[in-house]
């Protein structure tokens, strides 16, 4: 029996090629693009499940409460949370710390062996953490043992490619690297151990791990005062019990706040709460921006899943449509076979059978288009997604449902519909496409006519909001701005020398040096209050250190009073120059803000005390997701800067860059000359919305596509439906425009329709979406109106070639069987 279904769909498939067509491609590219964005979903939610303690393993996670009712997230904690956490709960198995260098975007390693040449790089994600931490973190090591491998304050782990880059084919175990800058303060360290990469399996994908008792923060955690409250920049740890429940663990953390940090609390004059992040969850669910690896919002996700659906929905609507349009021609034959005797449950699986083998065909391509197209989908959405992934049991299990639940879906309807066609009245002419399946194939068009129409709208604000977020005056000038970092004692010493040899070239027009610049992350703040205020009434600011030139530099503009400068020494002396966003907060008006002071909390009942001598214009100094918040300017006099930014008067480089690196050997030869660009360091900041951008531009016009095929084949049957209408009307005088403007005006209707659905679902839909931005575009009519001309130009184009085809027919042909 099964075998004669096959053989019946494999016929029937054979005898109308171009529906089969339609069809199977329409399947076939629905079933990639779901296929696809899949692989990366799947990707993105398997972040640290692969943990061997992934269920017991919790970042400890901290609310900062103000006086005033503000709170402020950290993710956080200061140094000594870690082991008192342990000491005090036996339900602790384990803890561990992790400092990540917001010093330094950048830090310089060196390999000097016998016999050759040194090897210098320039590394990111170095991380400083515990002893315990491969106790706690799942680590795939190929050289060295990780449960001692932190053992000593002076080793050091790397990344397979770090270890590649200095070692070639060598072993790099026991092997020396120097390590500069604040993760190592150019001391030698033992590589004791080397990794796999963990980038596209852990929220922490390192290049290389170092110990937390060596470099800067290791003379930190020597400080014999460390209390509960302050410097908070420490991620906690914990691997809990096996068995332990976590909600009633979280139950004990006040007393843990009462017995430790309660009097430091009140003198710093705010509250804290502590809360159990899933280490699981911290990818996807814990709206931290990142710890090492950027993480992902659950919004995005939702969109590219929403897109799949959608577009194998689109190719399933045009399954249906075409099948149920169809129907009159397989009347006679169900007629027949029910008066033979068959039963409706036997034409339902003959059709649904009918189903499944073109799905399956469909399937079958869609597997070899991905292995084609996945190097293509990795580009576009910035990931490393492997063909094996598609072999592996849950992948393949994940597929081949997909093929069946769209075989289903694709052929149900048609199944139910055609099986309980009257035999009677088939056999005897009577049978007609009924008004229900006419009515549904009519909602189906303007259902997927909905879904293409939102996403023409979608990426035009997605497209808008980029354009804004690059475009937006930021308050100072982010281009001609090269950023040269400095991370080494040497080059910060340099830092004088190297300025005054850079004016040599007349294409630089200004240079400064800065602790931080606008679009990286800057982790420093202080709290500040007014006088006459209490430290219970105090604000957090933003701080950064800089040369007196910077603000030049950076053509900040001036709001009252003015700039640091080499005429005013004495501001070194507390003096600050603060953004409008520092003045609201603390309800400063501008006429009054030179002179003003603001109080600061120095420890021990004692108050400094600090003095605006200027305010810039607000500037963008993070993106356009967030806020402008108060931010504070300190002279720096001395040359500890990390960071050195020179401005040219020119778009030219090729002769600017080779001077400068020139310049840097001369000065600082042991150091490989390293260089960024403002505005391309602050795009940066961008990336998943661009990547997201480029997902749904593609997707779009996929979805389009589609929808496209299904309105060809609806028209192309359409047109055959009546041949003999259109031969009669020629013969009475009927022109080619009149019965091409009758053919396609049923479907021009279904689209404007479509377009009086979409547009207030779109636009209730990209205005959540536009809420995660702090700045944002607003939707303007004429994006709705483009989107709906764009899908009547789209389906005039689709159907007309079909409508002239048919106009143009000879009437004589057309009626000569009459």
């Amino acid at each position: 029996m099964y075998k004669n279904y096959l053989k019946i769909a494999w016929r029937n498939l054979l005898s109308s090629k171009l529906f089969s067509s339609i069809n199977v491609f329409g399947l076939s590219v629905g079933m990639t693009c779901c296929m696809l964005l899949l692989l990366y979903i799947m990707s993105e939610m398997s972040f640290d499940k692969h943990q061997e303690h992934a269920k017991d393993l919790y970042l400890l996670r901290s609310e900062n409460v103000q006086s005033n009712g503000d709170k402020m997230d950290n993710p956080r904690a200061p140094a000594p949370y870690a082991q008192a956490v342990k000491a005090e709960f036996p339900e602790v198995e384990q803890v561990t710390r992790l400092w990540w260098n917001f010093l330094e975007a950048k830090t310089l390693l060196k390999v000097t062996q016998s016999g050759k040449p040194e090897k210098s790089f320039y590394e990111t994600k170095g991380i400083s953490v515990d002893s315990t931490f491969f106790d706690v973190f799942t680590y795939q090591f190929v050289e060295g043992d990780p449960k001692t491998s932190m053992n000593d304050p002076h080793s050091v782990v790397l990344s397979e490619d770090v270890a590649h880059k200095f070692f070639g084919k060598e072993s790099a175990l026991n092997q020396t690297i120097r390590i500069g800058g604040k993760s190592g303060n150019n001391e030698d360290f033992k590589v004791t151990g080397v990794f796999r990469d963990e980038s596209a399996r852990s929220h922490i994908d390192a290049r290389y791990f170092v110990s937390i008792h060596s470099g800067w923060v290791g003379d930190y955690l020597r400080q014999p005062d460390l209390d509960f409250t302050n410097n908070n920049m420490f991620y906690t740890y914990l691997r809990l019990k096996p068995g332990t429940n976590a909600e009633k663990f979280s139950d004990k953390l006040p007393s843990f706040i009462e017995k430790y940090a309660r009097k430091d609390l009140r003198l710093a004059g705010f509250d804290k709460k502590l809360f159990l992040l899933p280490v699981k969850d911290i990818h996807l669910f814990s709206k931290i921006d990142r710890i090492v690896t950027a993480t992902t919002s659950t919004t995005y996700l939702y969109v590219l899943a929403s897109i799949a659906l959608f577009t194998l929905l689109i190719a399933c609507i045009n399954f249906m449509n075409l099948a149920t349009a169809r129907s009159a021609r397989r009347a006679a034959e169900v007629g027949i076979r029910k008066v033979m005797g068959a039963g409706k449950s036997g034409l339902i699986c003959q059709f649904l059978g009918e189903s499944m083998v073109l799905t399956f065909l469909a399937l079958i391509i869609a597997i070899a288009s991905v292995i084609v197209f996945l190097p293509v989908f990795n580009q576009l959405a910035d990931k490393n997604l492997n063909i094996s992934e598609l072999f592996k049991p849950e992948v393949a299990l994940a597929f081949i449902g997909l093929a069946i639940v769209t075989g289903l879906l694709a052929g149900s309807y048609p199944a139910f519909y055609l099986s309980v066609f009257n035999p009677l009245d088939v056999i005897k002419g009577r049978f007609v496409n009924s008004v229900s399946a006419t009515a549904l194939r009519r909602g189906l068009v303007v259902f997927q006519f909905v879904i293409s129409i939102g996403l023409v709208v979608a990426t035009m604000v997605i497209q808008g909001q980029i354009k804004f977020m690059q475009e937006q005056p930021l308050g100072f000038t982010k281009d001609q701005q090269i950023v040269i970092p400095l991370r080494s004692k040497e080059a910060k010493k340099a830092y004088n020398a190297l300025k005054n040899e850079m004016f040599q070239n007349n294409q630089v027009s200004a240079a400064s040096g800065t602790s931080y610049y606008p679009g990286i992350i800057n982790p420093s703040d202080m709290s500040v209050f007014l006088p006459g205020q209490s430290v219970n009434e105090d604000g957090l600011v933003k701080t950064n250190g800089v040369a007196a030139d910077f603000m030049k530099t950076m053509d900040f503009k001036m709001a009252a009073g003015r700039m640091f400068s080499v005429e005013y020494p004495a501001d070194t002396n507390n003096k600050i120059v603060v953004n409008e966003a520092t003045l609201r907060k603390f309800r400063i008006p501008l006429d009054k803000a030179v002179g003003q002071k603001l109080n600061f909390n120095m420890g021990e009942k004692e108050i400094g005390s600090l003095e605006i001598v200027g305010v810039v214009k607000d500037f963008h100094f993070e993106d356009l997701h967030k806020v402008i918040e108060p931010y504070v300017f300190f002279l720096n006099n001395d040359t500890n800067f990390n960071y050195v930014i020179a401005h040219v008067n020119t778009k030219d480089l090729s002769t600017v860059l080779p001077f400068l690196e020139t310049k840097w050997k001369s000065l600082i030869p042991e150091e490989p000359f390293s260089y960024t660009f403002l505005n391309e360091d602050f795009q940066s900041n961008y990336s998943a919305d661009a990547r997201t951008s480029r997902i749904i531009n593609t997707f779009t016009v996929i979805s389009i596509l589609i929808s496209c095929l299904g309105l060809f084949g609806l028209a192309a049957f359409a047109a055959q439906q009546r041949t003999k209408e259109i031969g009669v009307r020629k013969v009475l005088g009927a022109s080619i425009p009149s019965i091409v403007a009758l053919l396609s005006g049923d479907f021009i209707k279904l689209v404007l329709v479509s377009i009086l659905i979409a547009t207030p679902l779109t636009w209730y839909v990209m205005g959540k979406w536009l809420q995660d931005f702090a700045y944002s575009i607003k939707m303007e009519w004429w994006m709705f109106t483009i989107a709906g001309i764009l899908a009547i130009i789209i389906a005039l184009i689709t159907v007309s070639s079909q409508a002239i085809k048919a106009a143009m027919t000879n009437p004589v042909k057309s009626l000569k069987s009459e």
